[in-house]
């Protein structure tokens, strides 16, 4: 299994506060000209200015930026409405007044789930005019991809094509954003404004993040580290338990777990040994000694963009310099392929490389986004992952993953880690306990549906519950089985196909067993169940998702854009959700 992916967006700055928060002052101030006499907080907002505020995100941060939106919204005297954005339609948009969109992009550019039925409708022929909207886009990304915001980029361009105005220009959020928030703050607030003057919140009303989070995160002791799969197993997967102790966080099944890692102290080691420095090095502009700065502070695993640009040239790897100079992106990421920034540094052993330079060019080393896979009402005072630790051999080299490896290498038992919660409202079980749940997530996308299971049984849900499961080998893959087999021998798990794709000589995958059972998987959805899908995102899920439509169309008797029409259905009503990843 791949890494877990870089994080698709961030929490919400003091910056992005501030600059919401003269955002909303600016449009309170229009809205008192124009007559509408806002309520005062904690009174009725019958009178108050209207404010739709819709949200796109895969695993929960843009819809805390959402949230934390309404909340400075209400200070200001708006009634703010907030939704996703598939909820939201061209017709319903047209008749908003004001709308702010926070929107992550997922993947190589795309849509994150919730917004893609919102785009697909956005960017069709027949999408009306907006010339009555005034609007304004957040994006939250990683500047390590090369479709950076792209998901803002796009909304924000066809919004403007449809004739809407802008509130004030789309702002593009990296990893660690501040200063560009900040640049945007100086160059566009005035303009947005209209010559009024911007209002900041008043210090009583001035909103701070509560709770842990990827810039404080708890000190959380390990409580149980043990290895899942067989000794003849292709890889390692753990079960990880951390106690939540004092820290007063709470979690529901399908949320995820943020871990900051730090970097394999041998691997800094040998980046200082390259540089031909001593780890006290001073660095200016930083606080802290070069081997502090490499080992907590700076991803030092994957080569950034301004490293590559930068050695490209002094490389002397024709190669790598080609595909750099052309731009070729499919190209360098086959070049890339299990290179670290350790292998780019040794292509030209004798460059000599400035420390201050080389950090200069590093990104902030970034938290890892983890499916939880418990019920708190099953571990009380305990959070459960599921990890794959990723370890391979590059030019003689071991090579290991960042966070997946310091969980299972230094984070034993009685050990500690940062951790914090990050809500994920769109992956949950279902409210209503007498309906069927379909889960397909092999591998280490088990875990979700571990907790999904385990929240079920405590609750004492009556509505089926069907498992997709599968790796390599049944006998050293089959994670969590003793559990699995309890489960289904209690009758909780109502059904259990499964998927190892080598014991046998054709490969079996799970969207195989998919369509094995079609028949009764339609009757499953026709009954009103729910279909959740975790696991990898470019091979797995597209595949389970093709299946799903092949399924709907041949069971249904349908056409292919009706089984799409009915596809489309299922997610507008939360019952196709996926954790991928």
């Amino acid at each position: 299994m791949k890494l877990p992916y870089i994080p698709e967006d961030a929490p919400f700055s003091g910056d992005q506060r501030a600059w919401l928060g003269g955002f909303l002052a600016g449009l309170h101030s229009r809205a008192a000209m124009g007559g509408a006499a806002p309520a005062a907080v904690g009174e009725a907002t019958v009178q108050a200015k209207p404010l739709h505020i819709l949200f796109g995100t895969q695993t929960g941060n843009a819809e805390e930026v959402a949230n934390e939106a309404a909340t400075l919204a209400r200070t200001r005297g708006f009634a703010p409405r907030l939704e996703e954005l598939d909820a939201i339609s061209p017709a319903q948009l047209a008749q908003m007044e004001h709308v702010i969109i926070a929107v992550s992009t997922y993947g190589e550019g795309e849509m994150p789930d919730n917004a893609g039925l919102f785009w697909e409708a956005l960017s069709s022929p027949e999408a009306p005019r907006l010339e009555s909207l005034k609007y304004g886009v957040l994006g939250l990304g990683d500047t390590s991809y090369d479709d950076f915001c792209q998901a803002a980029k796009l909304i924000d361009m066809r919004l403007e094509q449809l004739g809407a105005k802008r509130l004030g220009e789309r702002v593009d959020c990296d990893v660690d954003y501040e200063e560009v928030a900040t640049a945007w703050l100086q160059s566009t607030l005035p303009a947005a404004e209209s010559a009024t003057a911007p209002v900041a919140p008043a210090p009583s009303e001035k909103l701070t993040k509560s709770g842990w989070s990827r810039k404080t995160p708890y000190r959380s002791r390990v409580v149980d580290n043990r290895i899942l799969s067989g000794a003849e197993s292709a890889k390692e997967i753990r079960h990880i338990a951390f106690s939540l102790g004092d820290s007063g966080m709470s979690y529901e099944a399908g949320d995820a777990l943020g871990v900051m890692p730090v970097n394999n102290p041998d691997y800094v080691q040998a980046i200082l040994s390259r540089l031909g420095v001593p780890g006290e090095t001073a660095i200016a502009g930083h606080d802290a000694p070069l081997s502090e700065l490499l080992t907590s502070r700076f991803e030092i695993a994957t080569p950034s963009k301004d490293l590559i640009k930068a050695l490209a040239p002094l490389s002397g790897d024709e190669e790598f310099l080609h595909v750099v100079k052309n731009g070729d992106k499919e190209a360098l990421d086959a070049w890339l392929w299990g290179r670290d920034l350790l292998d780019v540094l040794e292509l030209n052993p004798t460059l000599p490389l400035d420390p201050a330079e080389l950090v200069s060019w590093l990104k902030p080393l970034q938290h890892r986004a983890y499916s939880i896979s418990s019920s708190p009402k099953a571990h009380k005072g305990e959070v459960h992952l599921t990890v794959a630790a990723v370890r391979w051999n590059f030019n003689r080299r071991p090579h290991r993953g960042v966070c997946s490896t310091f969980l299972a290498d230094f984070v034993p038992e009685g050990a500690q880690a940062g951790i914090f919660m990050s809500p994920n409202k769109a992956f949950r079980v279902p409210v209503d306990d007498t309906v069927p749940m379909i889960m397909v997530g092999p591998g280490t996308g088990i875990a979700p549906f571990r907790a999904f299971l385990e929240e079920r049984r405590a609750r004492g849900a009556k509505g089926a519950n069907w498992l997709f499961f599968g790796d390599q080998h049944r006998k050293s893959d089959f994670i969590y089985e003793d559990e699995i087999s309890a489960m289904s021998a209690s009758g909780l798990l109502t059904r259990l196909d499964l998927a190892f794709s080598r014991d046998q000589a054709e490969k079996i995958y799970v969207q195989n067993r998919m369509t094995e059972t079609g028949r009764d998987l339609y009757a499953m959805l026709e009954e009103g169940g729910h279909f959740y899908v975790c696991g990898d995102a470019t091979r797995m899920a597209r595949d389970v998702d093709a299946a799903l439509h092949s399924i709907i169309e041949t069971q249904g008797g349908m056409t292919p854009e009706a089984a799409t029409d009915y596809v489309n259905r299922l997610k507008r009503d939360k019952r196709y959700v996926r954790d991928v990843y």
